[in-house]
């Protein structure tokens, strides 16, 4: 499946998670990355990912677009409120 990772954490945490993605993904800017990962990469992914932050201060968006479905988007971490007004 193709994914986007956007993330926010701690500046402290940021090499850690910056590596980690790199392992996994395409470095699109600053904290976006993108490409395909198996169903056993996302586990993986996750696993690593759940293991760097702090699910009670930073946060992890992940965009998935399992091919022949509907775009799914999920939060790890602390949930961002949606924008209620775009110009």
């Amino acid at each position: 499946m193709y994914v986007v990772v956007v993330y926010d954490t701690l500046a402290a945490r940021n090499p850690a998670i910056l590596r980690l993605c790199r392992q996994y993904l395409h470095h699109v800017q600053r904290s976006v990355f993108e490409g395909e990962l198996s169903s056993a990469q996302m586990r993986r992914f996750r696993h690593q990912v759940e293991g760097v932050i702090d699910a009670g201060y930073d946060s992890v968006l992940v965009f998935s677009f399992p091919p022949g479905t509907s775009p799914e988007r999920q939060e790890w971490g602390i949930a961002q409120p949606a924008p209620s007004d775009i110009l």
